[in-house]
């Protein structure tokens, strides 16, 4: 966008990791809501299952959202400017 800066390293790397963890909490409250709104109605075997894989997703959602990428720097959380310069220098060479 004109006039936005472009997104940082870190920036774009949680964002990734916010949108993974709701897209996961999405499906499990559909699932959830889904299932005692509606599947009850014809069978509720089928809702009870549908609500017991929604309980797996909270920690799967966790662990997807605070995985580490392999692209991640994870360990240079500083905030310093010379040392983002350094990174961002090592990630070109890294992908060239």
């Amino acid at each position: 966008m004109p006039g936005k800066p472009p997104r940082s390293y870190a920036e774009s790397m949680y964002a990734r990791r916010r949108r993974n963890y709701f897209v996961l909490m999405g499906v499990c409250l559909t699932l959830f809501v889904g299932a005692w709104s509606v599947v009850r109605l014809w069978s509720v075997p089928v809702a009870v299952g549908m609500c017991l894989v929604a309980m797996v997703i909270p920690p799967l959602a966790a662990i997807v959202g605070n995985r580490r990428g392999p692209d991640d720097h994870w360990w240079d959380e500083s905030g310093d400017p010379e040392s983002d310069r350094w990174w961002d220098e090592l990630d070109r060479h890294d992908h060239r």
